[in-house]
């Protein structure tokens, strides 16, 4: 394809462009780290060169649209292409109203949208986008695609609604399946319906799937999934309308090396965690059914105490003896001064860690980056992380906010001081240090409390990976035992 690229494409991207620029439906199912973003703003450009569209749609996780604003577009947009971004905003103030007019008028330049897929739940952004979808020939993507894997989600059903408005549509994420084979329907149907062959939900459950009715004391029955099948048949049927693109087939990158950091609990913590199975098995000995929410909480509670900290019944924290904090200020004292990320699922573990860090390190090497990170401050965080000359060393972070869209090159160190359930946000977080510019080794170090509910996360990751991998059509990925 003979084209005026800003920024010259990886063959991988120049392969996936010449397939499918001019197809009005499409997925790309690329890893993190191999440069979707760049495959998307080249697509745009060419058909706004052509005349075929006049706009953009861009929805995307929360933590990851300035990145595409302050980062992907600049960085590839075409010179000779002229456009105006515009940037969701929740605020209803006159200025805001101000910046948003121009998404509505007819422009000598290419308007991109961007959006957080979170708006997409309320009326204000539902309205905002129709009326630009009805507005513009537009382009729209859905960036992290499995942000609209849940069939019953407000933000699904209303993106489902909007999707006949836009002229072209893709979808981008490195792991479509993150749970069940189940999670491909919804991101198919916004493509088109008509894409995986069934009308409705339910009968591409029915195909894919061997179910049982399971009925519960006072509860409505629900269908238990007892196997997955067809899986083959399911991968031929995705690759009529889809790329998968692996970094270990296109990318000379360096390999991932997993190590584990068994701990142990302290005396405090083993009585603590020994009371809340038996606070668990109290209530079952009773008759009480355990719904699914109050056995989520269960497991958060022991979740926690692993890592050192308990929530009480007034909603307090309560610190716990631990050795988490001190198997992670060894591991620390290894690493020769390099920049390390450190992923912690609780705020709390956040907070502490930071402070062991800026007590032993001093508070210039320190940054946490989460739910309570100003929105305005956190593109310039990522890019003193990776200005090498910075004292910035540690970069603290729950996965669920800087897992997505974040390029952390500059760090080959990654340590879990615990971990969730989603596989997705393990992965994403994964590659924002194994992606393109990295050229060092990436060592994962996790932080695992033995004989413990960390044991069962770990394990239940490792079984979505293997299931994830099958769907795909793709040897089992090496990852952390």
């Amino acid at each position: 394809m003979k084209y005026k690229f800003k920024t010259t494409p990886f063959r991988h991207q120049l392969d996936i462009l010449t397939h499918s620029w001019n197809k009005e439906n499409y997925a790309i199912f690329a890893d993190m780290g191999t440069g979707k973003s760049k495959i998307i703003i080249d697509n745009i450009a060419i058909l706004y060169d052509r005349g075929k569209i006049n706009a953009a749609l861009i929805v995307a996780p929360k933590s990851i649209i300035g990145n595409w604003e302050k980062g992907e577009i600049p960085a590839h947009m075409p010179e000779h292409i002229k456009y105006h971004t515009v940037l969701w905003s929740p605020n209803t103030t006159q200025k805001q109203e101000a910046l948003l007019k121009p998404l509505f008028l007819l422009m000598d330049e290419l308007i991109i949208f961007i959006i957080n897929v979170e708006a997409l739940s309320t009326q204000r952004g539902m309205d905002i986008t129709q009326r630009f979808l009805l507005s513009h020939q537009t382009f729209m993507v859905i960036d992290e695609s499995t942000t609209i894997k849940n069939p019953k989600a407000i933000r699904t059903k209303n993106i489902i609604k909007m999707k006949d408005r836009a002229k072209y549509k893709r979808i981008l994420t490195g792991m479509p399946v993150t749970k069940t084979p189940l999670d491909l329907y919804s991101q198919c149907y916004f493509l088109d319906p008509y894409l995986l062959d069934f009308s409705s939900y339910y009968a591409f459950k029915s195909r894919y799937t061997i179910s049982r009715k399971v009925h519960l004391p006072g509860r409505h029955s629900f269908d238990q999934v007892l196997k997955y099948i067809r899986l083959d048949e399911l991968n031929k049927t995705l690759e009529k309308f889809s790329t998968r693109v692996l970094k270990s087939d296109c990318l000379d990158l360096p390999e991932k090396i997993y190590l584990k950091r068994n701990i142990q609990l302290t005396p405090e913590q083993q009585k603590a965690y020994l009371e809340m199975k038996k606070y668990g098995i109290a209530l079952l000995g009773k008759g009480q059914t355990m719904s699914a929410v109050n056995a989520l909480a269960q497991l958060i509670r022991l979740h926690q105490i692993t890592c050192g900290h308990v929530k009480t019944d007034d909603q307090q924290i309560r610190s716990i003896k631990n050795n988490r904090i001190e198997e992670l200020l060894s591991v620390l004292e290894e690493t020769n001064d390099e920049k390390v990320i450190i992923w912690a699922v609780y705020r709390y573990d956040i907070q502490e860690i930071e402070r062991q860090l800026r007590k032993k390190y001093g508070a210039e090497s320190v940054v946490t980056f989460y739910g309570d990170t100003k929105a305005e401050t956190r593109q310039e965080i990522v890019n003193e992380f990776q200005d090498k000359d910075s004292p910035l060393r540690f970069f603290i972070a729950n996965p669920q906010t800087g897992g997505y869209g974040l390029t952390l090159t500059a760090s080959h160190t990654v340590i879990y001081y615990s971990n969730s359930y989603d596989l997705e946000i393990r992965m994403q977080s994964e590659d924002r240090a194994h992606r393109i510019s990295q050229t060092e080794k990436v060592t994962y170090i996790d932080l695992i409390a033995e004989k413990t509910v960390d044991e069962k996360i770990v394990k239940s990751l490792r079984n979505k990976i293997n299931l994830a991998t099958e769907v795909l059509g793709e040897e089992m990925k090496q990852w952390l035992v």
